[in-house]
């Protein structure tokens, strides 16, 4: 079982920046995929990035790259979202998730976090 708890979303203008964690515990992540996907309201939940925990492989959506980035701290067992230039687009429930495959599709994802709120004003 794993337990995902994300952390540090809010409210920022347009052009700002945002870190998001997420911390998680119950088992090692050494074999995991680790994924940050978002839901705007009226929108399905879509990949925003997608790493394996060894880090090899990395998808960032189109709309987010050069501009966001994973990154893990493996002692903490937590994964990070750096959000910079953020936009109003950006605006959705940030959740993050983990796997054991490769994959943008959310349903193939094991666990969720509860979500935390990002909202971008122009």
């Amino acid at each position: 079982q794993v337990h995902l708890v994300e952390s540090g979303g809010g409210l920022v203008q347009a052009g700002g920046s945002l870190r998001l964690s997420c911390a998680g515990s119950g088992r090692t992540f050494s074999s995991s995929v680790m994924g940050w996907f978002r839901q705007a309201p009226g929108k399905e939940r879509e990949c925003v990035v997608v790493r394996t925990w060894s880090g090899g492989s990395t998808y960032y959506a189109d709309s987010v790259k050069g501009r966001f980035a994973i990154s893990r701290d493996n002692a903490k067992n937590t994964v990070y979202l750096q959000m910079n230039s953020l936009k109003p687009e950006d605006t959705a429930v940030y959740y993050c998730a983990a796997g054991l495959h490769f994959t943008i599709r959310a349903p193939d994802y094991d666990y969720w976090g509860q979500g935390t709120q990002v909202t971008v004003s122009s």
